[in-house]
């Protein structure tokens, strides 16, 4: 046997080997085309609420980048709920991803008596997008200028006041939960299908007060339609430096919210990491990056794994707050 018969063999061999454990035979990752058209962006709440903004700044950038359209299709109700499930039935083929927030999947577990998905089978965690604190805003009718005042008035007036959220299991509703377990208020909660509807009746003067997404809150408070009392997040905001935090006038209390990139179950690894790599990609681009700072978001990009982990950790965070609330949807 010639050295030039044996060299064939042995590359038609590891050739052979290759392909029946589905390897490129180039040895080196072949790249996946997407987006090869149009994608569907599944957003979990109403337009015009924080995460709306945000995952409609973060779609345009990506058309730019992949020169394909991204559609952001809003599909509201239930916390989130309704949304994700819809992620959770869409194909596995890239043509659809969505929103991953911090209520359905970290908060609704324990919230929920039950859902209609598996947080941890029947997702495929791609990527994270931001970080952001919620903004504890009233109505100007209230009379309260600090937390101080305001938890003196409440505690003056049982049963009488009441915070809206963009539905139960979200972070806004949650910061509300905090705020009368760590100050002792009785207070009532109105839950909504989004941060926007839920703003609507704040300014119009039917609920009393919200701890709704920076964004909204922010924009709101700039324009005096609302006043800003204190964000939810460990540090002040960079974006309103002059409003205190509530661990300030209660200490413990902080409440951060998140997204991310969200796809089904099922998902082939070299396409998570080819929507991952473009989406991080349109996140660090200055003027993306630039747009969410002004909407009081940090750009937070993080990959599959640590994604996935992240949310693991937060669900165990959250857990107990939501026992000793006694907060439960049936």
């Amino acid at each position: 046997m010639s050295n030039g018969t044996a060299i064939t063999r042995r590359t038609a061999m590891a050739a052979g080997l290759a392909a029946s454990l589905g390897m490129p035979r180039t040895g080196r990752a072949q790249r996946v085309e997407w987006p090869t058209g149009p994608i569907r962006f599944i957003g979990l709440f109403p337009p015009g609420g924080g995460t709306d903004i945000l995952s409609r700044l973060w779609c345009a950038k990506m058309n730019e980048v992949t020169g394909q359209q991204f559609i952001v299709e809003n599909r509201s109700g239930s916390g989130g709920n309704v949304g994700t499930l819809s992620i959770a039935r869409s194909p596995a083929d890239g043509s659809v991803i969505g929103l991953a927030s911090v209520a359905p999947l970290s908060i609704a577990p324990t919230l929920y008596a039950s859902l209609p998905f598996d947080v941890n089978r029947d997702f495929t965690y791609v990527c994270g997008l931001w970080q952001l604190p919620n903004m504890l805003v009233v109505n100007n009718d209230v009379p309260a200028q600090s937390v101080p005042e305001l938890v003196a008035l409440i505690r003056a007036n049982p049963g009488h006041y009441s915070f809206a959220s963009s539905g139960s299991g979200t972070t806004v509703h949650l910061s509300g939960e905090m705020f009368k377990q760590l100050a002792g208020l009785d207070m009532v909660h109105v839950p909504y299908r989004g941060g926007a509807p839920a703003h609507i009746d704040l300014l119009a003067g039917r609920v009393h007060m919200i701890f709704d997404n920076i964004p909204q809150s922010l924009a709101s408070a700039r324009d005096g339609k609302v006043r800003a009392l204190a964000v939810t997040s460990a540090e002040r905001s960079p974006q309103a430096p002059d409003v205190p935090t509530m661990a300030e006038f209660l200490p413990g209390f902080e409440v951060t919210s998140w997204g991310g990139v969200l796809g089904p179950a099922g998902m082939a690894p070299r396409l998570v990491e080819r929507i991952a790599t473009l989406a991080k990609q349109a996140l660090e681009a200055p003027d993306t990056s630039a747009r969410f700072r002004e909407n009081g978001a940090t750009p937070w990009w993080v990959g599959p794994e640590d994604l996935a982990s992240f949310r693991r950790a937060d669900e165990a965070r959250f857990a107990p707050l939501i026992r000793a609330s006694g907060a439960r949807v049936e």
